[in-house]
């Protein structure tokens, strides 16, 4: 453990749209001394009161990088490429568990994790789940499998070192101006009009049948994993901005008409899309957001003092005027939207992106 006063805390995917945020937050706690920004890619990205590593969890070596800290803060994790799950599976599993398993070496006394509500198993569409739902995922898409499968570690991996705090997060969908371009890339691809894209110019929204998120600022998020940082608290927290949104909640929030639109021709239309690179999100992506369950996130206010500032509609005005504008932050996960970088995108393959 770290003999000065105050926390060394290092976070691991420091300069994506979490990660940024998560310095933002943690920067401002007086109770933190010292802040390791972790990344796979150097960036000129310059944050108050953090030193920067270029570092890759799959492959690199985690225990120099996480020696001596108080607390670890694993945020990393690829959604591309979608069409080799083989690759998302060796950074986004087997490099958390390195990540862990150094920490565990280095005597790290706390782990905060990001995981996410695509996590848990299906659930009731009358009631919102608090943090004993089980977590086996959806299985049609490898974003689930791969947090599913890591919360079954963590169990075992709490067994085995009892005295390392390890807390769970589990957000909704974390949105914010800076993260615009890096999402429409990540999700949607280049062929989105980026100057249609702004609340007052969606003339449609879709209603599918059983299609409800939860969606959270990203400065929110980050609040909440500054708070389990700083607090001696640990096991699982949901994270989730009221009210949940659907496809009326959108009608209403932007002055559009709604068209009920049946989930097999959004499934097969982004199915198409993907099998032909046109879009980067995978079919099973989808099915993902139609099966996860809505989140009790009573938890977090209770033993987190912890309440979203932003409501939905603030962060997704926020974020599609973001799209409009093409912006993002000075790393390599958050370029700001090009003409030269939508090129680069297609020449590199839709959706094929590391």
């Amino acid at each position: 453990m770290n003999s000065s006063p105050g926390l060394k805390v290092v976070v691991i995917g420091a300069t994506g749209n979490v990660g940024t945020s998560v310095i933002d937050a943690l920067s401002r706690e007086s109770a933190i001394a010292e802040i390791i920004g972790v990344a796979r890619r150097p960036s000129n990205w310059n944050p108050s009161h953090t030193t920067f590593l270029t570092a890759d969890a799959a492959h690199d070596d985690m225990n120099e990088v996480v020696r001596g800290a108080d607390v670890v803060v694993h945020l990393a994790w690829l959604f591309q490429p979608t069409h080799r799950p083989q690759h998302t599976w060796t950074n986004n599993v087997l490099g958390a568990i390195r990540v862990f398993e150094a920490a565990a070496a280095e005597s790290v006394p706390a782990v905060v994790y990001a995981s996410s509500v695509a996590a848990y198993s299906p659930g009731p569409s009358d009631k919102k789940v608090d943090e004993k739902w089980p977590t086996h995922g959806w299985p049609a898409a490898a974003y689930p499998r791969e947090k599913a499968y890591l919360e079954r570690w963590l169990d075992t991996y709490e067994t085995r070192h009892p005295s390392i705090r390890v807390v769970r997060m589990r957000p909704g969908f974390i949105f914010k101006r800076e993260s615009a371009t890096s999402q429409r890339r990540l999700f949607l691809g280049p062929l989105l009009p980026r100057r249609l894209v702004r609340p007052d110019r969606i003339p449609l929204v879709p209603f599918v049948n059983d299609l409800r998120v939860q969606v959270l600022h990203t400065e929110d998020a980050a609040a909440a994993y500054a708070a389990a940082v700083v607090n001696p608290v640990h096991g699982a927290f949901n994270l989730a901005a009221e009210p949940p949104v659907d496809g009326a909640f959108l009608a209403q929030a932007f002055g559009a008409r709604g068209v009920r639109v049946a989930p097999f021709i959004v499934r097969s239309a982004v199915a198409v899309g993907w099998h032909l690179h046109v879009i980067p999100a995978s079919p099973g992506l989808f099915e993902t957001v139609l099966q996860i369950p809505l989140m009790d996130c009573s938890r977090a206010r209770d033993e987190l003092s912890w309440t979203p500032r932003h409501s939905p509609q603030e962060t997704l005005d926020e974020f599609l005027l973001g799209v409009h504008d093409g912006a993002g932050l000075p790393t390599p996960p958050l370029h700001p939207d090009t003409t030269a970088n939508r090129l680069r995108e297609f020449a590199t393959g839709v959706g094929q992106q590391a």
